[in-house]
């Protein structure tokens, strides 16, 4: 009887044929590298987003940390505010906005010595990228009352700032305006700052000495455009409407102040000081 031949390899399910794996139940490895390839794209994740916040920390806006009562009511110790880079590059500095400014110089105390260490260089580290607010102590924030070529002087019979020949009723302020009389000329690319709680802020009123008291624009941080922190605190930070006036804009260079009697002449300061 003729018996045909097969070949033993018919007889085992078609997975087995090549390797076997599977027929001694072994499991398939796993691809390799995904471990590696999973870290690479999570730490291009990680780079990517801090070089992005370094960027908008450069260029558009920034978080700083208010320190001090000058700017109350507007402004509370201790707030977390944005200003905008952006807004200062493309419109420049307007009259009324609140911006922050690095110190013209003596306008400031010696800042504290920085924090040592590794927690040091971790919080330098967090604040150059824009993660924590900025608290050098070498940035103060005010809010700009005139701009180059404005006539500002206090004050009047009322005791209202006087901004080319027109009284400011400064709804914002806290307390009164007229810790210092002075009638200054704002010198070509400076602004005139003061803060809005007039009778604890070191402003350009006391810094007429040098530059009329003004301070340069490329000292100028940004716009100060929102109260990010704390919530209860959280608003935007427009320009008050005083400053729409037309009667400032059109004022001419050098127009006489109102009740002139109550000022000193112009270029000088009296020798009051608040402390």
């Amino acid at each position: 009887m003729a018996v045909s031949a097969r070949d033993p390899r018919e007889q085992l399910p078609d997975t087995v044929q090549g390797h076997g794996r599977h027929a001694r139940g072994q499991s398939p490895r796993p691809a390799s590298g995904g471990t590696g390839r999973w870290l690479r794209e999570t730490a291009i994740i990680i780079i990517s987003a801090l070089v992005l916040s370094a960027l908008v920390r450069a260029f558009l806006v920034q978080a700083f940390y208010v320190p001090s009562a000058s700017m109350e009511d507007t402004l509370q110790i201790g707030d977390r505010i944005v200003a905008s880079k952006i807004t200062t590059t493309m419109s420049g500095v307007n009259r009324g906005e609140v911006v922050v400014f690095k110190d013209p110089g003596g306008w400031l105390e010696a800042p504290p010595p920085a924090q040592a260490g590794v927690r040091g260089a971790l919080r330098t580290a967090l604040t150059f990228i824009g993660l924590l607010p900025s608290d050098t102590g070498q940035d103060l924030v005010k809010r700009v009352v005139a701009v180059a070529g404005d006539r500002i002087a206090c004050c009047d019979v009322n005791g209202h700032i006087v901004l080319n020949g027109v009284p400011l009723v400064e709804s914002y302020i806290k307390g009164t305006t007229d810790q210092k009389q002075f009638d200054v000329v704002v010198p070509q690319d400076s602004v005139f700052v003061m803060g809005d709680n007039r009778g604890d802020s070191r402003d350009s009123r006391y810094h007429l000495e040098v530059n009329n008291g003004g301070v340069p624009v490329p000292d100028v941080v940004g716009r100060v455009v929102l109260v990010l922190w704390p919530l209860n605190h959280f608003s935007l930070v427009p320009i008050p409407d005083i400053f729409a006036a037309p009667a400032i804009s059109d004022g001419p260079l050098g127009v006489q102040p109102s009740a002139p009697a109550q000022m000193a002449p112009l270029g000088t300061t009296s020798d009051d000081s608040t402390g």
